[in-house]
């Protein structure tokens, strides 16, 4: 990839970070300096520029992120009140793709091979084989937030029709998406993403303009559905099935994203003065939406970012997540991939949606999201239909989060076990 055409998408995703994000997580931290370009890459055109997540994003200079902390089993909230056998499978899917690096191939093996499934053996596998780690905030705030999320059912068609206007569209071929690190190895995971028109490059189309009347994605459709607003928290979800009239059924998967920003639409609810904090949760909003169908664009439109989809063959064995594994409900969970390894086990100690019951649940980290920033942030998945929706629309809690690292020593001579450098098992 010429430098010049990186560094042009580099200058569109800094200045992303001087507009004002709304979220529903914590704050978009500032981005990282841009690294030096080739001089002749310094009369790239970049007068037009526009809002770029390009997650994930670095951590602000100024706020510094506390690297997580080692902790004994006896100090995991709620680690007793958990039975560990049923995220097992899940952690072994996980090894499909951990299996590959170095530190993290012994513990895998050691997972296949375990024939005793009980809580008890379970238990002994996790607790001898990894060492906990608190997750922690700026400023040592071990407490943050744990949202929801699900495959939705939406009513579809293959062809467009008066009852099924409204298209999903696959990843367009004028989509340019790149890798910084392909270039500059130490921005890692930064992704920026554009389009070319006359040779310059500019911002990819938000959603006010890919569903205008303009219509920049014409041919793109890849199925239409019935509904905008179903469509929308389809678009959140990042999965769904589509069910035809005739009994059958596609089931769509995210393929890419357009590079805007996710802002939260409960933001403009609040400002407007429609709905309080207190009654905000995706059904309340898909009930006002549906009893004000003259504002329902406005409202969709505060939200720039598009999602891209694609159609999972019939034989899929489920929803695959960021890892590309299939996601287990109730065992898989959406982290921020800087702070933690995808595919490691995790610990969280929150409390069920909308109650103050304890909710203790081993997990595999499996997934990413674009609300999902922080070391102290997750998404817990669970699973398909109305009644998962109903469950993660409501699931808004406090979290207290552990990391679960593979042990390199057995802690010999009264020492703790110890895990390999957390950036060595990303």
């Amino acid at each position: 990839i010429p430098k010049i055409l990186t560094c042009a998408l580099f200058a569109l995703f800094l200045a992303s970070c001087s507009q004002k994000v709304i979220r529903e997580c914590p704050p978009c931290p500032t981005c990282p300096p841009c690294p030096p370009c080739p001089p002749q890459a310094a009369q790239a055109d970049t007068s037009e520029k526009t809002e770029e997540p390009a997650p994930p994003e670095a951590p602000p200079e100024t706020l510094e992120i506390p690297a997580p902390v080692p902790t004994t089993w006896s100090q995991v909230d709620g680690w007793g009140e958990d039975n560990p056998a049923l995220v097992l499978e899940a952690f072994r899917k996980s090894c499909i793709v951990l299996h590959r690096r170095q530190e993290w191939r012994g513990v895998c093996e050691a997972a296949e091979a375990l024939m005793d499934d009980s809580d008890e053996a379970v238990r002994d596998f996790f607790e001898k084989r990894f060492v906990p780690y608190r997750m922690l905030k700026p400023g040592n705030d071990p407490v943050g937030l744990v949202t929801g999320y699900y495959v939705p059912d939406l009513r579809g068609s293959r062809e467009p029709s008066p009852a099924y206007p409204y298209p999903l569209y696959r990843r367009p071929l004028d989509l340019l998406v790149i890798d910084l690190g392909d270039v500059y190895p130490e921005l890692g995971r930064y992704r920026l993403r554009g389009r070319l028109e006359s040779n310059r490059i500019l911002p990819y189309w938000d959603r006010a303009q890919i569903e205008g009347n303009q219509n920049p994605l014409a041919g793109e459709e890849l199925l239409w559905v019935n509904d905008p607003v179903e469509l929308f928290f389809l678009h959140i979800q990042g999965s769904g099935r589509i069910l035809f009239e005739d009994g059958s059924w596609a089931m769509v998967n995210y393929a890419e994203q357009n590079g805007h920003p996710y802002r939260s639409i409960s933001q403009w609810l609040l400002k407007q003065g429609i709905m309080p904090l207190e009654k905000m949760s995706m059904q309340n909003i898909k009930a006002w939406a549906r009893a004000n169908p003259a504002q329902v664009d406005e409202l969709l439109n505060t939200n720039p970012s598009f999602v891209f989809f694609r159609e999972l063959p019939q034989d899929a064995d489920g929803v695959p997540g960021a890892m590309g594994v299939p996601l287990t409900p109730g065992r898989s969970v959406a982290v921020d991939p800087r702070y933690i390894p995808l595919g490691a086990p995790v610990f969280l100690a929150t409390t069920w949606p909308n109650s103050d019951r304890p909710l203790y649940r081993l997990m595999a980290a499996q997934d990413t999201g674009g609300a999902i920033k922080g070391p102290v942030r997750a998404d817990f998945f669970w699973g398909f239909g109305e009644t998962a929706g109903m469950e993660a629309g409501r699931m808004k809690q406090d979290l207290k989060m552990w990391v679960l690292l593979p042990v390199t020593n057995g802690g010999s001579e009264g020492q703790m076990p110890a895990a390999p450098p957390l950036e060595d098992l990303f």
